[in-house]
């Protein structure tokens, strides 16, 4: 194990080495939110690519590719479908408004309140989404190298809140890249074909894996659907997406490197469910699936290629927790601190870092009292798209929308989706399927008995 630990250590220094340097190209409140909106096609591709592939998608692949075979792609699918959605329908519009945050929009669209409704939505769903990728720092160390899961959380999260305070975006770019280059080159360069080597190849894989494994439809229909509605239009909404969009330095960045993420996205996706197709076979009597990742790693790779491949694992995972981290920090200081509470007279670079370590600290400690990574990413993903997504769109793309369409769509689907999950539990579809509809009925409902709110207008104008 000493090879795998001398990887890991090199790893670690290198990120908080990047840190550093990102540090010192923070001169404003520009660079640390959004890197100066200055990234060329390769940051971009890259950093997107980082922040989209977290422990939900590599450990949750794996997982949903153990139990179901190949359909459990579809995950990561939705993801990169969003993305490209996004970059190729959206991107111009959004690109011209020049903002921070997406509940930004919603003032600018409808008023002011509801700014303060989505910010304070938007930062549970990315500091959500933040602790589940913190969660699953502690499922690998623990399983790979027995490493108690508490300390490993803790000593990982702290790099995290480390770069992530010191430079903003601008570290998490820097390190989003290496991480980009070690996951790629870790799951398609080393796990995969390892993995499927060992399992005989994929002739054997689908002789010998049980019926449906290779089937596109395995996972059933009603569980793509729901994917489809969460994580494909929650990729159309995410503030920790949004803001990686914010950072290119024109619209042609974002349509074209975005599009190039996204395909990228499905790529991993397929790829980790094949890994755990392939640990089905080497690995068969699992007791927890959600090991499967780090079991298949432990038992596959030889000393040096498994310490390379947890620190993809790592890279991905890490890269989502810091993106979401600073991601939440930007709404709480930009939609709620800044906006309601100092309007603005405040030291905006220090109240930054400040919010950012105080929201890190929380992360970490919430990290070490939930253990499910799905259920997490779950109530992340219904909260957001249940209640935000129909006036976000309808902002953008709606000019019969009104404000007060907007407040009780948010207000209605919220309480519907909390009400569900409590029924129904975290796992189950019928969250974001009733939210969803109820915030849509209701936001087209007011909107249409009530007075329409003044179109969007850039604010480069």
């Amino acid at each position: 194990m000493a090879l795998d630990y001398a990887v890991m250590l090199v790893y670690v220094l290198l990120m908080a080495g990047l840190g550093w340097w990102g540090m010192r190209k923070v001169r404003n409140q520009d660079d640390f939110l959004v890197a100066g909106r200055r990234l060329g096609p390769a940051l971009y591709l890259g950093t997107l690519s980082a922040v989209m592939l977290g422990g939900a998608s590599t450990i949750g692949s794996v997982r949903l590719g153990y139990s179901y075979g190949i359909s459990g792609l579809w995950l990561v699918f939705m993801l990169g479908l969003g993305i490209i959605v996004l970059s190729l329908v959206l991107s111009r519009q959004i690109a011209q408004l020049r903002v921070f945050t997406v509940t930004q929009i919603l003032e600018q669209r409808y008023q002011a309140s509801s700014r303060l409704i989505g910010g304070c939505v938007m930062v549970a769903y990315d500091l959500m989404v933040a602790v589940t990728a913190t969660i699953a720092i502690g499922s690998i160390t623990e399983v790979v190298f027995d490493i108690p899961r508490i300390p490993a959380i803790l000593c990982g999260g702290a790099l995290v809140i480390f770069y992530s305070v010191i430079g903003g975006m601008w570290s998490l770019t820097l390190t989003d890249i290496i991480q980009f280059v070690i996951m790629t080159l870790g799951i398609f360069c080393v796990l995969l074909p390892m993995s499927v080597g060992q399992a005989g190849g994929l002739e054997a894989m689908q002789a010998r894996l049980p019926a449906g494994f290779f089937e596109w439809g395995n996972i059933g229909l009603d569980t793509l659907l729901a994917y489809f509605l969460l994580y494909f239009f929650g990729a159309l909404i995410g503030q920790d997406i949004w803001q990686r969009l914010f950072t290119a330095r024109s619209e042609r960045v974002v349509r074209y490197a975005g599009l190039g993420a996204g395909v990228y996205c499905m790529f991993y996706g397929a790829a980790c469910a094949l890994v755990g197709a392939a640990a089905k076979l080497l690995l068969p009597d699992l007791a927890v699936a959600e090991n499967a990742f780090a079991e298949v790693t432990r038992n596959v790779l030889p000393a040096g290629l498994r310490g390379l491949v947890v620190a993809a694992a790592l890279a991905a995972i890490m890269s989502t927790a810091s993106a979401c981290l600073l991601a939440s920090a930007t709404v709480l200081k930009e939609d709620i601190y800044s906006r309601f509470l100092t309007r603005g007279q405040e030291n905006h670079l220090a109240s930054s870092r400040w919010i950012t370590l105080g929201l890190g600290v929380a992360m970490l400690l919430m990290a070490c009292l939930v253990n499910d990574v799905i259920a997490g990413l779950s109530i992340a993903y219904n909260l957001l798209v249940g209640s935000l997504l129909v006036p976000i769109i309808g902002a953008l793309l709606w000019r019969r929308a009104s404000a007060a369409g907007a407040i009780a769509c948010m207000v209605s689907g919220s309480l519907t989706v909390i009400a569900c999950m409590a029924r129904d539990g975290i796992l189950a579809n019928t969250p974001i399927y009733y939210g969803l509809g109820v915030s849509l009925l209701t936001f087209v409902a007011v909107s249409l008995v009530s007075q329409p709110a003044p179109a969007l207008r850039s604010t480069a104008d």
